[in-house]
């Protein structure tokens, strides 16, 4: 298994095989990568023959086998990709773990003319493709790439064509605060590149606009720790609550940040019960409308009570955080662990 940025030094030296699997996160990171060969081994005047598109939540083995099969037209390589190849999966539905034995015996002996490229989409940050034994077994015929997170460098630099494709410049403080605001996931950064683009029409982009349009990357995973709490799933918490402090060792700006979230929630509540619609709440905390929808849908899973009791505890918690000789991290995880006993 191999890394992104291995993979793309692969393809830039000419490294092309007959095979790839592709996981992760951010599908728009994996569809650059493919690109990256679609590019090189397929004219753009005979994409539509030589190059075929397989969604894999609706598909049979003989459908990848016969476009597989199927030689190229006036050209050496044919790619076929099959994406959504949801069959590839640690745990697959019988109808998918058939077409994935049937894929196993056939990617052994590939034809020369195929490249074969297939990909799935990773659950969430604590799937982890090295402990999945399909790849590990169609390893030893295809690439297998895992598309995590790139490094600092790597990242700003792919962020940064991101804007150059759309045809607009951003200054590199500005390039370096806009990824640290935002969530690393090209569709999102793409997205919010439109925003931005938009927004500094005729103009330059300043630090203004991006704390103005976008919101801090850090919400998003207080938001799954939220609903994680929600759910009573405390190990898989404390499992982000460890991302997040990895990403940013500070205790009392986490803290407070899982104290404001719960105490916006209790707000939304409130105003809920009391007959406010979305377009209200939109106006009023200025956030877009699927913010909204997630935030007032998350409420549901609580009620008054907890969501004030919730609040104390994180006040608990925030004034013990303020003393010294405390193991800070621990703290957290009684935090955590703690919120099953509110009722």
């Amino acid at each position: 298994m191999i890394n992104y940025e291995v993979y793309e030094q692969e393809i830039e030296k000419g490294k092309i095989k007959n095979g790839y699997v592709f996981c992760g996160l951010d599908e728009e990171l994996i569809k650059d990568g493919i690109n990256l060969i679609t590019k090189r081994q397929v004219s753009e005047e005979l994409k539509d023959l030589n190059l075929i598109r397989i969604d894999g939540m609706n598909t049979t083995f003989d459908d990848i086998m016969n476009a597989c099969e199927t030689m190229p037209f006036m050209g050496d390589k044919k790619v076929i990709i099959v994406y959504r190849a949801n069959f590839l999966r640690d745990k697959s539905d019988s109808t998918g773990t058939k077409i994935y034995n049937e894929i196993k015996e056939y990617v052994s002996n590939l034809p020369y003319y195929t490249i074969l490229i297939m990909y799935y989409l990773l659950n969430d940050k604590r799937d982890k493709p090295n402990k999945n034994k399909k790849l590990g077994t169609l390893g030893k015929y295809l690439s297998i790439v895992h598309c995590d997170k790139l490094k600092k460098d790597k990242y700003l630099k792919k962020v940064s064509e991101v804007f150059k494709e759309k045809g607009k410049s951003i200054g590199k403080v500005e390039l370096t605060y806009f990824c640290e605001k935002v969530q690393s996931n090209f569709d999102i950064i793409k997205r919010e590149a439109d925003k931005l683009i938009s927004y500094c029409e005729g103009r330059e982009i300043k630090k203004e606009d991006i704390n103005l349009l976008i919101l801090n990357s850090n919400e998003d995973d207080i938001f799954d720790l939220v609903e994680l709490i929600a759910q009573k799933k405390v190990d898989k918490a404390i499992d982000i609550m460890k991302e997040i402090l990895y990403k940013s060792d500070q205790h009392m700006l986490i803290i407070s940040a899982i104290e404001k979230h719960f105490f916006r929630l209790y707000e939304i509540k409130l105003k809920v019960a009391r007959g406010k619609k979305i377009e209200d709440l939109i106006a009023e905390y200025r956030l877009p409308q699927f913010v909204c929808e997630k935030l007032v849908t998350q409420t549901s899973r609580f009620t008054e009570k907890q969501l004030s009791e919730l609040i104390k505890l994180c006040v608990k918690v925030e004034t013990k955080l303020k003393s010294t000789g405390l193991d800070k991290t621990m703290e957290m995880e009684f935090l955590l662990i703690n919120t099953l006993t509110v009722r």
